[in-house]
């Protein structure tokens, strides 16, 4: 008898499962009766902002995070066996550098990194030469020393993994920490 009544659990099972989901009509109503919408299709202007920028107005976060200004890369890169911070990247450090000497509370990691070609030790080297051609130009732009720290992980934390040159120039970088 108890074989039986098992054999038709599942069975009740999902009766019950497409019985429940039958009397969902997707986005008429809640449990509470009122009406459920898409975001935006109600045409309120009200509600919670999902950035720092206004519609039609100035960016109100952190300037670090505005999409549109320069101080929002955070990562530039760098040529092959190359310390010198490419002429596409210049205005990105400039951008920063002002940051800070605006800022003086404000300190920054600049963290050196390289491919994996080399040794071990070359590229430790050279991820200390390219933070520290960085935190020259910084300083350059009116940063002060004590506010940028430097450090080299030379090969050891890739952006990107494989043996090629796309991976290679992903991990030829530094990266600013604020």
């Amino acid at each position: 008898m108890k074989l039986k009544a098992l054999k038709f659990a599942p069975l009740l099972a999902l009766s019950l499962l497409l019985a429940g989901c039958a009397g969902m009509t997707g986005s008429e109503q809640a449990q509470d009766g009122a009406p459920i919408t898409e975001g935006g299709q109600d045409g309120s202007a009200d509600g919670a902002q999902t950035s720092g920028a206004q519609e039609g107005g100035a960016w109100s976060g952190s300037p670090l995070e505005n999409p549109d200004s320069l101080l929002y890369t955070k990562t530039i890169y760098f040529d092959y066996d190359v310390d010198e911070v490419r002429a596409d990247y210049r205005d990105v450090v400039a951008a920063h550098g002002d940051y800070l000497a605006a800022n003086p509370a404000v300190t920054v990691t600049i963290e050196g990194h390289a491919d994996e070609r080399g040794s071990r030790e070359y590229n430790i080297a050279l991820g200390e030469r390219r933070a520290n051609g960085v935190k020259r130009l910084l300083m350059a732009q009116g940063a002060a020393e004590n506010q940028i720290i430097t450090i080299s992980y030379g090969e050891e934390r890739p952006a990107a993994m494989g043996s090629g040159e796309t991976s290679w120039e992903l991990n030829r970088r530094a990266e600013f920490v604020y």
